[in-house]
């Protein structure tokens, strides 16, 4: 009576089984038909071909690692900083201190720091070699796998860039008149190069700085930039409007990587297997990452002004949310239906935390105005 059932599964799991073994004599018919070709050839030719293998095997290994391996990853980074007990405007005498020793901007530190992440602590992912050749011809991006680090990255860079603008054009100067602090605009310059520069290029003179060689200078202009604040050189404009102006950049920036989101959600249901979702993910990731430490070192910055109009509860709000959503890190990133219960929507979800984040600054922006 079972008999029927019994040879049906069997012939299943052959089937299963010899479809199997044809993929993986697929793909191992490249390397097999090269051992072939080689096995007959002279040590003249032998040796150049080891050493090209050995060379793709250690920079493949090594392009895995500087991909997989995330050094002081840490949600909780701001904390570290004390900024609850900031109490001085920067460019402001100390109270403690003497004449000439003012307090620094906690907003270009942690905005240093950011950077010192990303190219020191870390390997500045996007400018790898390997990474720029993508998984034969294609983008790692469109890969579920080695573009998450990234993607994390480049949110994070791109944080680091919108500050550095709003630094040399309304924080770092006295209204509209005054003169651009050079160390700012050299932090620009440096944060608006190419992502992905490595030293060697095809175009003259074939030699050129690495993105994390210009990211380096940058982190040194703003190093410059707090040191003048220290020595009571420099000016911080710690104004309601800049306050607003900045509040308005960042929420600009944010409605804009939610856009990212819902087209990607559009474009794919492909839940688990969408190898866009997570690089998607990730880079929202980063945003909110670096953001974090902004928006915490803006509320030090801007300590009388924030005192002033109220916005601690606003903030607190904020706050919650923003640690809500550095609470999420899943093991893969799916972009599923909305309504599935099988492949979720972290995308979605994702999405649900960065509207709530601008919501509230948006909220603080018009307490600011009235």
């Amino acid at each position: 009576m079972l008999d029927p059932i019994i040879a049906f599964f069997t012939r299943l799991f052959e089937m299963i089984g010899r479809g199997i073994g044809h993929f993986v004599a697929w793909l191992l018919w490249p390397f097999i038909a090269f051992r072939n070709w080689l096995r007959g050839r002279g040590w003249f030719v032998k040796i150049p071909v080891f050493l090209i293998l050995i060379a793709i095997v250690v920079g493949y290994g090594h392009f895995i690692w500087i991909a997989e391996r995330w050094v002081n990853w840490n949600p909780d980074y701001v904390a570290r900083y004390d900024l609850a007990n900031a109490t001085v405007t920067p460019g402001e005498p100390m109270p403690e201190g003497s004449s000439t020793q003012c307090a620094p901007s906690a907003i270009v530190q942690v905005t240093r720091d950011l950077i010192d992440f990303n190219v020191n602590e870390n390997y500045w992912v996007p400018q790898h070699p390997l990474s720029k050749a993508g998984l034969f011809g294609i983008e790692w991006k469109n890969t579920p796998f080695l573009d998450n680090k990234a993607a994390f990255q480049l949110g994070v860079n791109q944080v680091v860039r919108r500050t550095t603008v709003e630094l040399v054009d309304r924080l770092g100067r006295v209204r509209g008149t005054s003169q651009i602090n050079q160390n700012l605009q050299d932090a620009r310059q440096a944060m608006a190069y190419i992502d992905d520069a490595w030293w060697l290029t095809f175009t003259p003179p074939f030699v050129q700085p690495t993105t994390a060689e210009r990211q380096r200078e940058a982190m040194r202009a703003l190093d410059g930039f707090n040191t003048e604040l220290s020595n009571c050189e420099g000016q911080f404009d710690g104004r309601t409007d800049n306050l607003m102006q900045f509040l308005d950049r960042i929420t600009g920036d944010i409605g804009s990587t939610s856009d990212i989101l819902r087209q990607q959600m559009e474009a794919s249901n492909l839940g688990w297997f969408d190898p866009r979702a997570d690089d998607r993910f990730w880079f929202t990731y980063g945003q909110l990452y670096a953001y974090y430490g902004v928006l915490e070192a803006t509320q030090a910055d801007f300590r009388g002004v924030y005192d002033d109009r109220r916005l601690s509860a606003v903030w607190d709000r904020t706050e919650d949310q923003l640690h809500a959503s550095l609470d999420m890190h899943p093991f893969i990133i799916s972009n599923g239906n909305e309504s599935s219960w099988i492949m979720p929507s972290h995308l979605a979800t994702m999405g649900f935390y960065l509207l709530r984040v601008r919501s509230n600054l948006v909220e603080m922006r018009d307490i600011l105005d009235r």
